[in-house]
């Protein structure tokens, strides 16, 4: 794992260096031919103790990291710490697989695991993952292709899901599913643990122990948070045909957000404490909608988004009706034009329902809403579903028409 780590720093160094220097790109095979040099060099020669394949496989991820930043899908690559674990990534020419016990490259005996899944009959491992997290525990993660999953039965049910703080997620079946709050369960602890921390002195051995006590914490945050998730996705798969679901920009939306300029004529803005944003995080709505998606395409489900500038809320279920604003604050309102009070996140989840139906009677899964068709085919009782352009595309049209 450690020198896994220091490969990937080094390569990452250089081609950080060569850029800011030289202005030179350094792709996956130049770091490639370097780590042959750095092999050979004295103070660097117990990385020939290892397998090369995870070293190799390093310096591919970096590439992907890199891919994905010049993309704009992530942001720049950052440094491994010995801190947080890590991972090593095996193919099939660095280990080997025999009456169930795992042999890596270089290793005369086998690991000894203790197994929380036992692997499908006839099934060869094709990639093997040894991760570390930073609570001090080992995983091995084993890539095969189970041919033990097929479709599940249909049962004829659909579903709209509207995600939230208070309630999880509202069904369209009028079905509140509250948020366990694992973050709020486990935060005097959590809290506890991190005042013991910061009176150790850095870098010493209780300071070292502290620091595992912490991240032991986090780590039962996370695997509560997982397991709920499973469970419910799980649930919300084998009981429904078709899932409808709203695509969320939840990145920008646990953002910090400024307030507007002072009037006294200063040119800093003050930012402004963002109320929702630890909720929105503890929530995990976007493992939720990964979790649906991959079990949606192993078991034969179906699995709509729904663009995320639908107005969902703002729209009346019965009439059509969209008022021109719903702070979060209010969570029942009455329909102006028809009088119909709607509860505000069982009419959101009937709309995205009826949306996704609509979706799916066109033949446009994937599509903007922008660019779908009018009128759909499905109506939101008798309104058609698709949103009207919101203000912040008029605007960033505009602004385009005028660059242009």
């Amino acid at each position: 794992m450690g020198c896994v780590r220091l490969v990937y720093n080094k390569a990452l160094a250089v081609r950080t260096e060569g850029w800011y220097e030289r202005q030179e790109r350094i792709g996956y095979g130049q770091t490639s031919s370097l780590l042959t040099q750095w092999k050979k060099l004295e103070d660097l020669d117990f990385l020939s103790e290892v397998s090369c394949v995870p070293l190799q496989q390093c310096l591919r991820h970096l590439q992907t990291a890199f891919t994905n930043f010049h993309a704009q899908r992530s942001k720049y690559p950052n440094f491994k710490k010995k801190r947080n674990g890590g991972s090593a990534e095996f193919t099939k020419s660095a280990f080997k697989w025999r009456d169930g016990k795992l042999f890596l490259a270089k290793c005369k005996e086998p690991l000894n695991i203790v197994w929380s899944r036992f692997l499908p009959q006839d099934s060869k491992p094709s990639t093997v993952t040894v991760k570390l997290d930073p609570s001090g525990r080992w995983f091995v993660s084993i890539l095969v292709k189970d041919p033990t999953i097929k479709p599940l039965p249909k049962t004829g049910k659909q579903v709209g899901i509207d995600v939230g703080v208070t309630s999880l997620i509202t069904t369209s079946n009028s079905e509140k599913i509250t948020n366990p709050k694992h973050w709020n369960r486990l935060h005097k602890k959590l809290r506890r643990k991190q005042k013991a921390l910061s009176r150790k002195t850095k870098d010493s051995n209780n300071y070292y122990k502290a620091r595992l006590e912490v991240a032991r914490v986090h780590a039962q945050i996370k695997d509560a948070r997982t397991d709920f998730l499973h469970k419910l996705t799980t649930k919300l798969v084998q009981e429904n045909d078709l899932i409808a679901v709203e695509d969320l920009a939840i990145k920008n939306m646990v953002k910090k957000r400024c307030d507007p300029a002072p009037s006294n004529g200063a040119r800093e803005r003050a930012p402004r404490h963002h109320k929702l944003a630890k909720s929105i995080s503890d929530a995990s709505w976007g493992e939720l909608n990964r979790q649906l998606e991959y079990k949606c395409e192993w078991y034969g489900k179906e699995l709509i988004k729904i663009d995320r500038y639908f107005p969902s809320s703002k729209r009346c279920g019965d009439c059509g009706h969209i008022v021109d604003k719903l702070p979060l604050n209010i969570r029942e309102w009455e329909c102006p034009k028809c009088g119909t009070n709607h509860d505000r996140d069982i009419n959101a989840s009937k709309n995205i329902l009826a949306a996704g139906q609509a979706v799916r009677q066109r033949g446009l899964g994937g599509l903007p809403h922008e660019r779908l068709p009018n009128p759909f085919g499905v109506s939101v009782c008798g309104a058609s579903v698709r949103p009207e352009e919101s203000k912040s595309r008029k605007a960033t049209a505009l602004k385009q028409k005028l660059r242009s």
